[in-house]
């Protein structure tokens, strides 16, 4: 049974999702039997690639938010992240086009290693405050995670995985999905959001009996 999942690197909700979708499978006794594909989305797609902007400014513009409602919304993600055992370091950190590190996400999943090139950027972002925007820090992060420098770095300069990337934006959109992470299940049940670890066993449970 395949599960795809939509997400992108500087989504905070994105990595606790994770975790979560995690816990539901350890639980789930058909996990062996479960393809989890990781697939693209962009929150900036029109940030310029390669450049950052202050995290916090942003998302004050975008929704409105004054300084103490911003420093709640941040306490209360580090709060939630904790939960889950993830470590965030949201004061001072930086947002911008993530199209790179998905392309690096593709020549992963080609070559086996998805799961861990996800986690890398995911801790470098969050937890260590690494770049995760510049090519270079990037090809770093993938040699970490299992990847070929070298082919990593080809892969960015050659924009080997644009149209993947593209595709997968695409797909979200047709599917109505407005934000992540968003979950589909067996091909036939979506959901949004990072859901309990609770709910996606009970959704996994269910999908696979009726595609039984």
């Amino acid at each position: 049974m395949r599960v795809d999942i939509w997400s992108d690197i500087v989504c905070p909700w994105c990595y606790v999702g994770k975790r979560r979708f995690e816990r539901a499978l350890e639980a789930f006794p058909q996990r062996e039997s479960v393809q989890i594909v990781l697939r693209s989305y962009q929150l900036e797609p029109d940030a310029p690639r390669g450049t950052t902007s202050p995290r916090r400014e942003r998302l004050k513009k975008k929704y409105g938010w004054s300084d103490a409602q911003a420093d709640a919304m941040d306490a209360r993600m580090v709060e939630t992240a904790a939960a889950e055992g993830l470590e965030y370091h949201l004061d001072g950190g930086v947002t911008g086009n993530t199209f790179d590190a998905h392309q690096l996400l593709h020549l992963a999943r080609e070559r086996g290693v998805q799961d861990a090139m996800a986690e890398r950027l995911f801790r470098a972002h969050f937890t260590e405050r690494h770049s995760i925007f510049d090519r270079e820090s990037l090809v770093t992060l993938a040699a970490e995670a299992g990847l070929d420098p070298d082919e990593a770095r080809a892969a960015l300069a050659e924009d080997r995985y644009a149209a993947a990337v593209q595709a997968d934006v695409e797909e979200a959109r047709a599917l109505g999905a407005n934000g992540v992470p968003f979950f589909v299940i067996a091909n036939r049940y979506g959901v949004s959001g990072a859901q309990p670890a609770e709910f996606f066993t009970a959704a996994l449970t269910r999908a696979w009996d009726e595609t039984r």
